[in-house]
């Protein structure tokens, strides 16, 4: 009997043994299947990367650093229609999209348009790959990187999901009206045709806000360009105000103002 009561817990020992072994083995396997087919993920490597290294949010109001961007930062909040023309880095971008992202946040819009026409600076990109969105995002950067400083990426992700930001090519504006509570932002104007500005302005409704910028002296188009042509029609009009910056107004750095003023003495 001794032998038969050991042996039978002999018995239940291994048997509790390899039950636990194969728990073990079971509980593996399910966390493999979890590690393999039950994470689903929400945003791209590289989204996260551009989320980890973007410019944190900006909470100060729009403070102007020269007193020509003051001027163009009254005559936007003033005027229906504003242009805003000269060299590069005296912050006709950066001023426009902060503007449009703190009315934006305060409930005075409720969409901003982001447009410029899809013209490569001298050199042939080839085919871009992915959607219209996707392909069109290359030439739009510039302002995402400016909305995510003002807005956070977050508030920036979730308004262009839900289309209160969008972005898109000056081609796609043909047959849209710019209706009250929209802030439209039209970049790199200067490479436009003759054609595309007289489309683009005359989308403009009732009660929205609209900046054209760009440098005449940069222009990437053959024979005459939109932005000069629009500027020397709309004087005189009513609401709309041509802001010109000169190169004494360059912020970006003074190694920008000594290049261009090199650039425009030798050609």
């Amino acid at each position: 009997m001794a032998k038969k009561s050991r042996a039978h817990c002999s018995l239940n020992k291994k048997r509790q043994s390899e039950g636990r072994r194969h728990r073990h083995q079971s509980s593996k396997q399910k966390e493999n299947r979890f590690e393999t087919a039950d994470i689903y993920t929400l945003h791209s490597n590289q989204a996260h990367l551009e989320t980890i290294y973007s410019a944190p949010r900006s909470h100060r109001p729009l403070e102007a650093k020269t007193p020509a961007q003051k001027r163009y930062i009254t005559a936007i909040k003033n005027n229906c229609l504003t242009f805003g023309i000269g060299p590069a880095g005296t912050g006709k971008s950066y001023c426009a999209a902060a503007l449009a992202a703190e009315a934006l946040v305060a409930g005075r819009i409720e969409r901003i348009i982001l447009t410029r026409p899809a013209v490569e600076a001298g050199e042939q990109l080839g085919f871009l790959p992915g959607a219209v969105d996707e392909k069109f995002s290359v030439y739009i950067d510039v302002f995402r990187e400016l909305l995510d400083e003002r807005l956070g990426s977050g508030a920036v992700e979730y308004n262009l999901r839900h289309g209160r930001i969008v972005a898109a090519p000056l081609a796609f504006m043909r047959g849209k009206t710019f209706g009250k509570d929209t802030f439209v932002i039209l970049d790199e104007a200067q490479n436009t045709s003759i054609g595309q500005m007289k489309m683009f302005l005359t989308r403009i409704g009732e009660g929205c806000k609209v900046v054209v910028n760009g440098d005449i002296c940069q222009s990437d188009i053959k024979g005459a360009n939109g932005l000069a042509d629009a500027i020397d029609r709309v004087h005189g009009l009513a609401d709309v105000r041509v802001h010109r910056f000169s190169r004494d107004d360059i912020v970006r750095s003074g190694l920008v103002r000594a290049l261009i003023d090199r650039y425009e003495v030798s050609g």
